[in-house]
């Protein structure tokens, strides 16, 4: 049995035993090294169970006592009981962070024993290397409805037109038909506005903050942001966040400060670069990022040398690239962990608030910023 089926067997009985009161007396739960023993694991392994007990607010640890229940069960607690939930996302196969999101959410739908189901049954995905198209998506919606989920994780349609209207009349069905919605990563809306459904994510404004803040403290100030066409409203914001360490360091922003086009256009790069005498690009995540790298070196620019480039997202290929990027990470298991509880808590009382669940981004500092040149 691997750490990760160790794991969720831990947190599923430890859950289990909490839901039946069979801590409620005393309110102590056994102690780690208790648990080691009894599951014959490693500490670490029953340390993630116990730290994503807390995260849903289940239990408290506290330093050399141990962990306790907290005062009154938590919602999500009171409303288990198979519950079918369902994954909506449109560009999984294209977008890494999905695929460690959606795994950890796959992890803790057993341990609360609640099937996951995606795309069009089980736990796979529909075109898992293509885009989703609008009319296959409105489809699988109607299946959910038709299967009575409870919930749809969706992660709205980006990089195409209209896909702000497509988003919110797939989010309103799902919401006609009683099913709760939480939004993952990203809203429908542009920024700065906010549907009224939960969204689960990084803080974005922060991110692109991070970024700019980075580079101008490297001494670079003439800079530039790139991202493509109808990108998500999380590009939006990372926008933002860099005008806003420009604008905190004293430094002009430029009216051309953001440009939106294809990184793979050899001529819209050459464009972009000529003439502006850039010292740094921010891009809206790793990909463009990768993208530009491969298109600067086949015109002759240096990275980091000549110019300096950032990313966002820190995929798996980050450290590989041409130039090792430097990127902002997505802390994507706390992102799995806040949506599912954000699941559980919307499912169990309908009328709660919207809310933004804004995780922090934290910087990663390779090659690619030149931070190594000084």
């Amino acid at each position: 049995m691997n750490d990760q089926l160790k794991y969720q067997r831990i947190f599923k009985e430890l859950s289990d035993e909490i839901a039946a009161g069979k801590y409620r007396e005393s309110g102590r739960l056994p102690s780690e090294s208790q648990l080691v023993k009894k599951y014959k694991v490693s500490r670490p392994t029953v340390m993630r169970a116990l730290r994503d007990l807390q995260s849903m607010g289940v239990i408290e640890r506290k330093a050399g006592a141990g962990s306790f229940l907290v005062d009154a069960p938590t919602t999500s607690f009171k409303m288990r009981g198979h519950h079918q939930l369902a994954l909506l996302i449109p560009r999984a196969g294209l977008t890494e962070i999905f695929e460690v999101i959606c795994g950890e959410l796959a992890g803790l739908a057993k341990a609360y024993d609640c099937s996951l189901i995606w795309g069009s049954g089980g736990l796979t995905h529909v075109n898992a290397q293509q885009d989703i198209s609008v009319k296959e998506i409105e489809h699988i919606c109607e299946e959910f409805i038709e299967r009575s989920v409870s919930g749809v994780f969706f992660a709205p349609f980006e990089l195409k037109a209209g896909a702000e209207d497509t988003s919110q009349r797939i989010a309103q069905r799902l919401r006609q038909a009683g099913v709760a919605v939480v939004l993952l990563d990203r809203d429908f809306h542009s920024y700065p506005l906010r549907s009224d459904f939960d969204l689960v994510g990084i803080d974005n404004y922060a991110a692109g903050f991070l970024l700019a803040q980075h580079l101008l403290k490297l001494g670079q100030t003439r800079l530039a942001y790139l991202a493509h066409r109808f990108s998500a409203p999380t590009i939006a914001a990372r926008i933002a966040g860099a005008k806003g360490a420009l604008e905190a360091a004293g430094v002009t922003v430029p009216k051309d400060f953001a440009h939106y086009g294809n990184p793979e256009d050899i001529s819209f790069v050459r464009n972009l670069v000529a003439g502006r005498q850039l010292d740094g690009i921010i891009c809206g995540n790793d990909f463009t990022a990768a993208q530009l790298l491969n298109s600067l070196a086949k015109i002759k620019v240096r990275v980091p040398e000549d110019l300096r480039v950032v990313g966002c997202d820190d995929l798996r290929y980050a450290q590989i690239m041409r130039e090792p990027l430097t990127t902002v990470s997505q802390p994507c298991r706390d992102i799995a962990i806040t949506a599912m509880k954000a699941m559980l808590e919307r499912i169990a009382d309908p009328t709660t608030p919207a809310r933004s669940l804004l995780l922090n981004p934290k910087l990663s500092i390779r090659n690619s910023c030149g931070a190594y040149l000084h």
